[in-house]
C-alpha cells in the first residue's frame, strides 16, 4: 500500500553505519572492544519527514538491512503489520545464523538464528517508521502505541567490572577507572547513584568466580540498603553453582538474572531455589530473570509451562519493535510473569525508543537497564539525560530527538576507517589482546 495523499510514503532510506566508544566493560565472554557497531536509519517520506531508528551494526545485519531498506521504497510508513512478512520474504536466511547451543557474544541472547537476527534488523525500521509517522502526524509515538501510563520512565545503574582502559591504549579515555572487586563496585555504584539518581544496581557477573561476585553485591547491599539489586553472570554458572548462590543472596536481590544457560537448566534452579520458602516481600522464592532463554515468541511456552523465569527483559531490537514489545507485555501479564527491559551498547535514538513503549506499558515491574551513561557519544544533537533515575516521556511528535548530521558522519568515517577488525563485536578477540592465550569460556564456567 501507499498512502501518498498524507505524504507518508517512503521515497529514500539512508544506513550508516558508525563505530562508537565503548569503554573496557568485562563479561563472561571477555572485554568490550574500544569501539562497538550500530547502525542508524532514516526514512525520508514523500512529505518531507525523515524517520529515525537505531539497531545493531554488525556486518551480519547490514546485508539484510539493505535489502528491507530496497523493498520499502514507496510503502507508507503506516503498513506496520506488513513489516515482518516483507521482511521474511526479501532478508532470507543469514549465514551467521547458529547452532541451538550458540551464544551470540555481542547481544549474549543464546541461541542466534536467521529469525532472530531479522528481528534485529526489522526493530529498527519499525521505530524509523513510527518516528516519522509521529511527526506527519504531530503525534508522540507513545501516542501511536495507545498512550502513556507513566510521565517519566525509570532506569537501573548498569555497573560493571572494568579495566581503567582498553590495552594497549586504544580507544578513548576516560576518567571511571578500574573496577576489579567489591570496592571498585561499589565506588561506581555511588558515582552512578549522585550523578544520574538511580537507585536500583544490576552488575554484569560472569566474570570472576561467584565468591567475589557475591561479595561485590553484599557490599552494594551495605552501602545501598534496601534498594533494589541484580546479579547477571549471562549462563556463566552450573545448576549447582547457580542455586548456591541464590540461597547465598536471596535476601538482598530483586531478581537474579540467567543465572545459568538454557530453559532446562533455568526451570531446574527456580525450581529449587522457588521451592526453598518465602521472601521477606512475601514472594516465594527468588526470582529468575532472562534476556537470554526467552527472546522470541516461540520459546516463551516452553518457559512458562516449567516456570523457568519470572521475569522477562524485553528488549525491542531483540522482538522486531515497540508494537511486539507490547504484545511480549500482554503475554507476560496473562501469565503472572514480571517485566523489565534489557539494554545493549545503544545510542540515544534506541533510548528514545525504549522510553516510548516503557512509557506506554502498565505492568512494567521493574527498572529498565541501560547502557547509555557509558557512552560518551551519540548522534543526537541533545543527549537524553537521567534525572533522578528517570527519563522524561517526551510529548514532542514522533521520538522527539533530532539527529546531529556532523557528528554522524564523524562516527561513520570511524566505520570507514577501520580496517573490518571492529565492525563485528567480538569481546574474547578483544581479550586476547591482553591475554593472547584466551578462549571464549566453555559454559558452566563455574
Amino acid at each position: 500500500m501507499t498512502d501518498a495523499r498524507h505524504g507518508l510514503t517512503i521515497t529514500e532510506v539512508r544506513l550508516t553505519p558508525v563505530l562508537v566508544a565503548d569503554p573496557p566493560l568485562l563479561n563472561t565472554q571477555g572485554v568490550h572492544q574500544p569501539y562497538t557497531p550500530r547502525l542508524i536509519i532514516e526514512l525520508i517520506t514523500e512529505g518531507g519527514v525523515t524517520g529515525l531508528g537505531e539497531t545493531y551494526g554488525d556486518s551480519k545485519y547490514l546485508a539484510p538491512a539493505q535489502l528491507l531498506a530496497t523493498a520499502l521504497i514507496g510503502r507508507s510508513v503506516t503498513d506496520l503489520n506488513e513489516l515482518p512478512a516483507l521482511a521474511a520474504e526479501v532478508c532470507g536466511d543469514s549465514p551467521a545464523a547458529t547452532g541451538a547451543d550458540a551464544v551470540d557474544v555481542g547481544g549474549l541472547r543464546g541461541v542466534q538464528t536467521a529469525g532472530k537476527l531479522r528481528l534485529s534488523v526489522l526493530s529498527g525500521f519499525e521505530v524509523a517508521c513510527l518516528d516519522a509517522w509521529g511527526q506527519a502526524a504531530g503525534l508522540p509515538v507513545h501516542a501511536l502505541l495507545g498512550g502513556k501510563v507513566r510521565d517519566r520512565v525509570e532506569y537501573s545503574a548498569y555497573l560493571f567490572y572494568r579495566w581503567a582502559g582498553h590495552p594497549d591504549g586504544r580507544g578513548e579515555r576516560d576518567d571511571w577507572g578500574a573496577a576489579l572487586d567489591p570496592a571498585g563496585v561499589v565506588a561506581q555504584a555511588r558515582r552512578f547513584a549522585d550523578t544520574y539518581g538511580f537507585t536500583s544496581f544490576k552488575l554484569k557477573g560472569g566474570v570472576f568466580p561467584p565468591d567475589e561476585e557475591i561479595a561485590a553485591v553484599r557490599a552494594l547491599a551495605a552501602e545501598f540498603p534496601g534498594r533494589p539489586l541484580r546479579l547477571d553472570p549471562n549462563g556463566a554458572w552450573s545448576v549447582k553453582t547457580s542455586c548456591q548462590v541464590a540461597d547465598e543472596l536471596g535476601d538482598v536481590l530483586e531478581y537474579l538474572e540467567d543465572p545459568t544457560s538454557g530453559t532446562a537448566g533455568m526451570a531446574e534452579v527456580a525450581a529449587a531455589v522457588r521451592g526453598a520458602g518465602r521472601r521477606p516481600s512475601g514472594r516465594a522464592g527468588l526470582p529468575l530473570a532472562t534476556n537470554m532463554c526467552v527472546t522470541t515468541f516461540d520459546e516463551i511456552a516452553g518457559a512458562f509451562a516449567r516456570d523457568a523465569v519470572q521475569v522477562v527483559l524485553a528488549d525491542h531490537h531483540y522482538w522486531g519493535g515497540l508494537r511486539a514489545t507490547r504484545e511480549l507485555a500482554a503475554v507476560c501479564r496473562t501469565f503472572g510473569v514480571g517485566l523489565s527491559m534489557h539494554s545493549n551498547t545503544h545510542l540515544g535514538i534506541s533510548l528514545a525508543a525504549m522510553t516510548q513503549v516503557a512509557a506506554t506499558v502498565p505492568h512494567l515491574d521493574h527498572a529498565c537497564d541501560s547502557h547509555y551513561p557509558w557512552q560518551t557519544e551519540d548522534v543526537l544533537t541533545e543527549r537524553l539525560t537521567f534525572r533522578d533515575g528517570r527519563v522524561d516521556v517526551s510529548d514532542t511528535p514522533g521520538l522527539g530527538v533530532t539527529l546531529d548530521r556532523d557528528r554522524l558522519a564523524v562516527l561513520h568515517r570511524r566505520w570507514l576507517a577501520d580496517d573490518g577488525g571492529l565492525r563485528d563485536r567480538d569481546d574474547a578477540a578483544a581479550m586476547r589482546l591482553a591475554d593472547p592465550g584466551w578462549v571464549t569460556p566453555a559454559l558452566p564456567r563455574w
